[in-house]
């Protein structure tokens, strides 16, 4: 039974029900799910999972093969399957992580546009963001360029669209995927498509927030050479 993704359609739920499907030490399986595990990047969510007791949820993984999302809690809980849980969101990091992920598609799509450069690699922690682009040159003096006008596009408080398309159609979007070597996320026949129109657009299964002009600003931290055709940005937002 594959887990429901609750917070694909609304990505600011921060409490629900859900009912456990299976407990194998401190791994719990629940038949839906607000917490975003590691994916695409992103890191994981944390929160509780609160039964006749309440645990806390320190890492979330999904099982890509069984579709599944693996609570990992900080002790054996007292569970049984079919017992009936209320899951609450770590908010203030969930939503650090979500400003972060929706810059990083505006700072991705310029890069793409001026730089004709993709994504070799990448991770959002709720503090900051590294990106690694596979380009030649990148300095500070460039990569501060695209972060003016990633805050320039912020500013204009533009809609981020969340829906679903035919894989078929999706994948034949120009510049869908701004991953190297990584075709569009998603299983079935739909893929889930996040755009910010006229700026960018991409398949993408991660927690988003609804207006760029809640991303605050971004800042530049530094850039890094990682080797031919590959340099690092790192940024944060603020506030």
């Amino acid at each position: 039974m594959a887990t429901i993704h609750l917070y694909q359609k609304d990505s600011y739920l921060r409490e629900t029900e859900a009912r456990v499907v299976a407990v194998d030490g401190r791994n719990l399986v629940l038949d839906s799910t607000i917490i975003h595990p590691t994916s695409g990047g992103v890191v994981h969510d944390t929160g509780k999972i609160i039964g006749r007791e309440e645990y806390s949820v320190i890492d979330a993984i999904h099982d890509k093969e069984k579709d599944v999302v693996i609570h990992v809690l900080d002790r054996e809980p007292k569970l049984s399957p079919l017992d009936k849980v209320r899951i609450k969101l770590d908010w203030e990091r969930r939503y650090r992580l979500m400003r972060l992920h929706t810059a990083s598609h505006i700072i991705a799509s310029i890069m793409y546009t001026k730089y004709n450069a993709l994504i070799t690699g990448g991770t959002i922690e709720p503090e900051y963001a590294k990106d690694d682009f596979g380009v030649d040159k990148l300095d500070k003096e460039e990569a501060q360029g695209v972060i003016d006008t990633a805050n320039a596009i912020l500013k204009r408080g533009l809609e981020v669209r969340v829906y679903w398309l035919p894989r078929e159609e999706a994948i034949k979007i120009p510049g869908i995927v701004k991953l190297a070597n990584r075709l569009p996320p998603g299983s079935g026949d739909k893929l889930r498509i996040v755009e910010i129109p006229g700026i960018d657009i991409q398949a993408d299964g991660g927690p988003h927030v609804k207006n760029t002009e809640e991303i605050g600003m971004i800042e530049l931290i530094k850039v890094e050479n990682r080797g031919k055709g590959r340099k690092r940005m790192y940024y944060t937002v603020n506030p």
